[in-house]
């Protein structure tokens, strides 16, 4: 891609609000998605989108609007305008707002790209695979017992080869008990996987951690606040359950970080909140060159569409009953599918993300 691309003519966002069907918490009851628009001089465009579950939406909107969009007018249409664009915004921040904003144009320009060559992103980045299995996931701390075992019953029977749940109630017995539960009825065989959304100290951590690995778990996800890059490592040394984590971690830099302390086993970005497709792949990168696994952090929608084109079989996160399609919020058909424990591709063009 060279300066021969268009120039970029116009940014155009619009906020979208899409109802869950099944309510992440009695606060969280939508996601909030700002779809944006790369318009560019020779009449071609690209979408893409930005996403928070519930905080932020219109900050991020206001950094595409007001910092974002004046700054890319009149440069080319290439993904390569991701690192002088992030430079721009690094004053405000150098992850979070500033890279969730970055994201919405990355993903357009990408989108850009493939449907100017009448193809997907998938094929644009290098099919590596035609399908990768998904495990079931859900945000289902305020589940009552019987839910949950419900919720896991339903996961069994579409063929999910692995399952998450969350944990960190206030009781250990009860944590004790719903993993219990959960593991009686996906059986021995299934991989176990919980996530405590960063609701432990490092002491609290290192005791729960050890009295849940009798039942099997394949990973604790973000036993400690994000930040405590510290305190991860030193649980790392206390306990044997791997340590998953990367979510809410946004530059390559800090993942490099917690790579080179030795605080996580399983890296999870989340390709919106690292700034887009650009930078997840720098990431991808460094992760493989580690040898840890890698693990997308959900939307199976769009990191699906991204794992598909990388040389490891990556786990992809299935939040039951919230992809983008199930809720109705895309007008042109899904570029994935998930059925029987499977992301398979379909057909699309650019992202195949297209929100009503």
């Amino acid at each position: 891609m060279t300066d021969s691309e268009p120039a970029i003519a116009d940014v155009r966002t619009r906020l979208i609000r899409i109802p869950l069907s099944r309510p992440w918490g009695e606060d969280v009851t939508d996601i909030r998605v700002i779809a944006v628009t790369v318009v560019c001089d020779d009449g071609s465009q690209g979408h893409g989108f930005s996403w928070t579950p519930s905080i932020g939406a219109t900050a991020v909107q206001a950094m595409l609007d007001e910092d974002l969009a004046p700054f890319l007018q009149g440069r080319p249409a290439t993904t390569e305008l991701w690192d002088d664009s992030w430079a721009h915004l690094h004053e405000a921040g150098s992850g979070g707002v500033t890279t969730i904003a970055l994201a919405g144009v990355d993903l357009a320009l990408w989108d850009r790209r493939a449907r100017v060559r009448g193809t997907s992103v998938t094929e644009v980045l290098g099919r590596r695979h035609d399908r990768l299995p998904a495990y079931g996931s859900g945000v289902n701390l305020h589940y009552t017992l019987d839910e949950l075992v419900a919720q896991a019953q339903r996961w069994v029977d579409s063929g999910y080869g692995a399952v998450k749940i969350k944990v960190g109630r206030p009781d250990l017995a009860d944590d004790l008990d719903r993993v219990a539960a959960v593991r009686s009825v996906i059986g021995p065989d299934r991989r176990l996987l919980v996530d405590a959304n960063q609701r432990w100290d490092l002491d609290t951590a290192t005791r729960r951690v050890e009295a849940l690995s009798a039942h099997g778990i394949g990973w604790i996800e973000e036993p400690l606040r994000s930040d405590d890059l510290a305190g991860h490592a030193e649980l790392r040394r206390r306990v044997d359950v791997p340590i998953a984590l990367g979510e809410n971690v946004h530059t390559l830099h800090r993942f490099r970080e917690f790579l080179d302390a030795g605080a996580v086993d399983v890296v999870q970005p989340n390709v919106i909140r690292v700034g887009g497709i650009t930078p997840f792949l720098r990431i991808a990168d460094l992760v493989r060159e580690r040898r840890m696994e890698l693990a997308p952090h959900l939307l199976p929608d769009l990191s699906a569409q991204v794992a598909f084109a990388l040389p490891e079989r990556s786990w992809i996160e299935d939040v039951e009953d919230a992809g983008f399609a199930h809720l109705g919020a895309l007008s042109e058909p899904a570029a994935v599918t998930v059925a029987d424990g499977w992301v398979t591709a379909a057909p699309a063009l650019g992202l195949g993300l297209r929100f009503r």
